[in-house]
């Protein structure tokens, strides 16, 4: 019975709070820099992109764009990388992109009450989720949360 009140309590707190970090990290002229100071493993890093690369592609569709991304050279960058190719997205990391219409994205991965906290951010667009770390990954343990912006994604 105790835990049947506490669950939703927590999810709703984490929603509160990373809807809270969205506003105070994403300033008005651009994202924030791409950091993952978790300490995953490839297999946690893959199945958490891959979690949110699909989730991602339910909102802005894949083949729409090209995403401009600039991964921090973490496990997670790498793995978003590669996941959002699998998923059909052109992905720009250093290179020029004149003449196309671009979609910058930046992500934050960090420890939460022993959970992981992933947010994917655009200028219209966060998504967010926590994950708990397994033996073959790692698994959503939360709602995810959606949160738009008005305004169209700048190029």
């Amino acid at each position: 019975m105790h835990r049947s009140i506490f669950l939703p309590r927590l999810v709703a707190f984490v929603l509160c709070a990373a809807s809270l970090v969205g506003c105070q990290t994403l300033g008005g002229a651009g994202l924030v820099a791409s950091s993952a100071t978790a300490q995953l493993t490839p297999e946690a890093a893959s199945s958490i992109a891959g979690d949110m690369v699909g989730r991602f592609a339910e909102q802005v569709g894949p083949g729409t764009t090209t995403i401009q991304l600039e991964p921090d050279g973490s496990i997670f960058g790498e793995a978003l990388e590669s996941s959002l190719r699998e998923w059909g997205y052109a992905v720009a990391t250093d290179q020029a992109t004149e003449g196309t219409t671009t979609v910058a994205l930046a992500y934050v991965v960090d420890t939460f009450e022993s959970s992981i906290l992933v947010r994917l951010s655009t200028h219209a667009l966060d998504l967010t989720r926590m994950y708990q770390l397994g033996g073959e990954g790692a698994t959503p343990i939360s709602p995810l949360s959606i949160m738009q912006r008005d305004g169209r994604e700048s190029s």
